[in-house]
């Protein structure tokens, strides 16, 4: 495992404010022409002419929204300011899906915790209907206080998680070793607020306190440079190599040596969970993909 200097954390931070900064500077979507309101009765709104969305939870329902197009590969970005203050029992879903009994899936989720403590970071892919694919991480930094870029960038190569510019996780597709990669079924992009006091904190131990409600997750400068899903079409050029494609880098874009790194380093630092390590989980054997470096 790499080593890094003391001040590796605070370079890190330095980047994170930076991407920070360049991304306000970008022009701001507007959510209303990206997504719509799906569930809450009035709980998620759209705000400031589309530029914030806010999505609430109190004792009687939670809130979603879904985007409007549908996605076959793509570099996904949001901006999220979650739940402030005791969050316990509350879970933040951010994530594409597709439909069916056989349906693909990637996913953030964030869960909440006691005031003080740290969220969870809880990821997981789903392929063909099969997940059980989960790793959960603490972060390094408040994810209350401010907004913070998360990003999923799925290519025909690999999957991977970002925050603020730095990967938590890849998952590569390994076909060739007979595991499913989600590369067929378009997928949609969902989030919602939601009760889930009965797992999400400590194991359901520490139950929502309804009297901090309403609970408010809010969500801005979305950016998608992806290919659009329509009526079966793919909005890439078929004519031409996507990757060869102005901004379609991404399509087989990977993680280049400083990526690799800091990768290492929130594993190592910041990783809570890995079902590839959790032999009592698998006691047949861990899954394929984890035997590979």
């Amino acid at each position: 495992m790499a080593s890094f200097p003391s001040t590796f954390p605070v370079m890190l931070m330095i980047i994170t404010l930076m991407l920070g900064y360049l991304i306000s500077l970008a022009s701001a979507s507007n959510l209303n022409q990206d997504f719509d309101v799906t569930w809450g009765d009035g709980r998620a709104k759209i705000l400031n002419s589309g530029e914030l969305l806010t999505l609430s939870l109190d004792k009687a329902s939670g809130s979603g929204f879904q985007s409007k197009n549908e996605y076959l590969f793509g570099k996904i970005d949001m901006q999220l300011k979650l739940v402030p203050g005791n969050s316990a029992g509350t879970v933040t879903a951010y994530y594409l899906s597709s439909k069916g009994s056989t349906w693909d899936e990637i996913d953030f989720e964030f869960l909440g915790n006691l005031s003080g403590d740290p969220y969870i970071i809880h990821t997981n892919v789903f392929s063909q209907g099969k997940g059980n694919r989960e790793q959960q991480f603490y972060l390094w930094f408040d994810p209350t206080a401010d907004f913070h870029t998360y990003s999923i960038l799925w290519n025909p190569q690999r999957i991977i998680f970002s925050v603020d510019g730095t990967p938590i996780r890849e998952f590569k597709n390994l076909e060739s070793i007979g595991v499913p990669f989600p590369k067929n079924q378009a997928m949609r992009i969902y989030s919602s607020l939601w009760n889930a006091d009965d797992w999400a904190t400590r194991g359901g131990l520490v139950k929502t306190d309804w009297t901090q409600a309403p609970f408010t997750a809010s969500y801005r400068n979305f950016n998608a440079n992806a290919c659009v899903w329509s009526s079966g079409v793919s909005s890439c050029s078929s004519s031409s190599p996507p990757s060869q494609s102005t901004g379609n880098a991404w399509l087989s874009q990977e993680l280049d040596s400083t990526s690799q790194d800091r990768l290492k380093w929130v594993q190592k630092n910041y990783m809570i969970y890995n079902y590839c390590t959790d032999s009592k989980r698998f006691p047949q054997g861990l899954p394929p993909e984890c035997t590979m470096s």
